[in-house]
């Protein structure tokens, strides 16, 4: 059995607003096995990029990790010094933003950040630094290489600057890759590209990758564990073929429910009714039971736990399919 590369203990996330503090991440436990995927699935608002900047220790007033542990080889990176931080962000662990566009800086060129990451990390001269970002920038399927790295980020299509922010996130070698809905605003060939190319990196260099999408189609594709969330909290887990084949949680099935299938439509796509709650909204038992066609008295009130159900198989729920 693969050892664990990340752990994940009863991480807890907490922003503070006039309404009173709320938990954006609450509760959250999962493990990694090294050179595995977990995808990390919900709607907007489910708190899946919250969980991925916590994990970065990127959170910024009002919001603050409040409790938990995130264990990178063994090492509570929680309780590391900033400065501890900054040499584990970007080395052994990085992250792929969700729009490249806000992620990159608009007045420096792809090379200039590319060099500050490399140099910090690799503590290389100029010219190394140059000749890795150029190799990084080729290894991604960017053409003229040479030429992209003195360009600027609107100089670069959507999908070029996609594969600049992977090319910047692999280049000093992370062992841990987060990837926050790095194929959204990709059209379909793009993204498939993308995909691909994660792919492909990830069995060249044995990395250990949690992905974020709201896209099953995308989460059978690449992941082998997949992760349900609602409200911040976990509804299942399981290997994914397992969670597509045998879903238990109310809301897993209706996710998968509302895909469009292979073949002749002989009826409308099934619609979950209502939206996510805010957080400051959410009841006090199970946040999905609103929206639930299978509540029971106990859902209002009480937050049920996550119960294994078969071996690798979890779910959170008092009436579970």
């Amino acid at each position: 059995m693969a050892q664990n590369l990340v752990e994940v203990k009863n991480l807890e996330t907490t922003f503070t607003t006039k309404a009173g503090p709320f938990k954006a991440v609450n509760n959250i436990s999962f493990e990694i096995p090294k050179g595995k995927t977990l995808g990390i699935v919900g709607e907007s608002g489910c708190g899946k990029s919250v969980t991925s900047y916590s994990l970065m220790r990127l959170i910024q007033s009002p919001g603050q990790v409040t409790g938990g542990q995130v264990l990178l080889n063994g090492r509570d990176i929680l309780k590391l010094s900033e400065d501890q931080m900054e040499e584990v962000r970007g080395g052994e662990m990085a992250m792929i933003f969700q729009e490249p566009m806000t992620a990159l800086n608009p007045v420096l060129t792809i090379g200039f950040q590319m060099d500050e990451q490399i140099m910090k990390h690799k503590k290389c001269s100029q010219k190394e630094s140059k000749d890795r970002a150029i190799e990084m920038l080729r290894l991604v399927g960017i053409p003229s290489p040479e030429e992209r790295y003195s360009s600027y980020p609107h100089q670069l299509s959507g999908g070029m600057r996609q594969r600049a922010m992977i090319a910047m996130a692999l280049s000093c070698d992370p062992t841990f890759l987060i990837a926050d809905e790095p194929t959204t605003a990709l059209d379909v060939t793009i993204q498939a590209q993308i995909l691909e190319l994660i792919q492909g990196l990830q069995e060249k260099f044995n990395m250990t990758v949690q992905f974020i999408t709201h896209d099953l189609g995308v989460i059978s594709e690449i992941s082998d564990n997949v992760m349900v969330m609602y409200g911040g909290q976990t509804c299942e887990q399981a290997e994914t073929q397992e969670l597509f084949l045998n879903p238990h949680h109310p809301y897993t099935a209706a996710l998968i429910a509302s895909r469009p299938k292979f073949g002749e439509r002989t009826q409308r796509l099934t619609t979950i009714e209502g939206s996510v709650p805010a957080p400051h909204e959410l009841p006090k038992g199970c946040p999905f039971v609103n929206r639930c066609p299978r509540a029971v008295s106990e859902c209002p009130a009480i937050k049920p736990q996550l119960l294994e159900v078969k071996p690798g198989h979890k779910v959170a729920c008092f009436n579970p399919l």
